[in-house]
């Protein structure tokens, strides 16, 4: 890396055998490709992007003089999160005759790292994978813990792997591209890290939110090093998300669903905002958690200018079926994860997913319109 740039190596030990370091710091990108030429002398790289990542000049930036194949993601965005575009990335990748000395840098937000991720996953029995993420809902969460996959036509993430990446490299000054809307919608991963976590954590990003929503570098160095050590904690104990890994659905069941639901409309993280809230009434209901955790969550959530209550026309019925085809359901029976206080989650008889009667469901949901 060049002379002057910050940079943090912060150990995340999922297993012993898929041991990776994730980096942080600014101003990292340029320096990226050239390093990996020299860890991982004579493999073959080929970058992953899409078309708002080389719009806003990243590409460009991270290949600079060093000779990588490249394919973009267009349209970027959920809707080419599919099979399809996993077909599109390793057909290229035979039809250049790439094979097992390939490298994979995955460089974008959230649906580029878990499209290319899967890509590597499956290309030759699979290859390494590096993972540049450049959104906040990447740095702070998708890019880190090995989960990688894609939707259906009928749910979020209905096909995937466990696949950890080689390394991590997450430059901060990414962010300063990143439009209003999905920056925000993004920092609510790192709100929900607090709200399973830490709830220090949480009243740093209550006392510090206008630095944050200024994109404060400093304060985006926070964010990220506080978000790795959480995840990364979790990941070490849970590589493969028996049990513990479930806290980092908090927020999501709903979520998940809200975000099908209108048809993508909502971002992922304007989604989860609004499944976080739905599990504090639920916590509420279950006499689990006191009225002030709601309060104090959604009054953060509406300082960052993302929803907490349904859009309209979505109705219970198809909440409740897309509910039933999330990853934690079993047999049809949609599992939350639910906080007895801000830092602090709910674990009956060793379990981080219960379930919650049908009814108090539909009250919350009631609650949520």
């Amino acid at each position: 890396m060049s002379a002057g740039v910050h940079t943090l190596t912060v150990r995340v030990p999922s297993r012993p055998e898929t041991a990776y370091e994730v980096r942080i710091g600014v101003g990292l990108l340029g320096g990226i490709l050239a390093e990996l030429r020299q860890g991982w002398v004579g493999s073959r790289l080929f970058v992953v992007s899409d078309g708002n990542v080389r719009r806003h000049g990243h590409l460009a930036t991270l290949l600079g003089h060093e000779p990588a194949g490249t394919f973009v993601i267009d349209p970027p965005g959920e809707g080419s999160k599919t099979l399809r575009t996993v077909e599109a990335i390793v057909s290229h990748l035979e039809r250049e005759r790439y094979g097992r000395d390939t490298l994979l840098v995955a460089l974008g937000g959230g649906v580029v790292g878990d499209v290319a991720g899967f890509a590597a996953a499956i290309f030759k029995r699979g290859i390494p994978c590096i993972q540049v993420p450049t959104t906040t809902v990447a740095q702070a969460d998708s890019a880190i813990g090995g989960k990688v996959g894609v939707d259906s036509d009928l749910s979020k993430n209905a096909y995937g792997a466990f696949s950890h990446p080689l390394r991590v490299y997450i430059d901060v000054a990414t962010l300063a591209t990143l439009d209003e809307r999905h920056y925000r919608a993004g920092l609510i991963e790192s709100v929900k890290h607090a709200l399973i976590a830490d709830a220090g954590y949480f009243d740093y990003l209550d006392a510090h939110l206008d630095m944050i929503l200024a994109r404060d570098e400093a304060a985006l160095l926070r964010l990220a090093e506080r978000n790795v050590a959480i995840k990364g904690d979790v990941v070490f104990r849970d590589p493969e998300e028996s049990n513990l890994r479930r806290v980092l659905n908090f927020g999501h069941t709903i979520g998940h669903a809200v975000e099908s639901a209108s048809g993508y409309a909502l971002h992922h993280g304007e989604a989860v905002a609004i499944g976080i809230v739905g599990a504090c009434l639920i916590a509420e209901r279950l006499g689990l958690a006191r009225v002030e955790v709601r309060l104090r969550v959604v009054a953060l959530l509406r300082r960052l200018g993302v929803p907490v209550s349904l859009p309209p026309g979505v109705s219970d019925e198809q909440l409740l079926d897309l509910m039933t085809r999330d990853k934690k359901a079993r047999g049809g029976t949609p599992r939350f994860v639910l906080l007895e206080a801000i830092g602090r989650v709910h674990c009956p008889g060793g379990q981080y997913a219960i379930a919650v009667p049908e009814n108090m469901l539909l009250s919350a949901l009631g609650d949520l319109r």
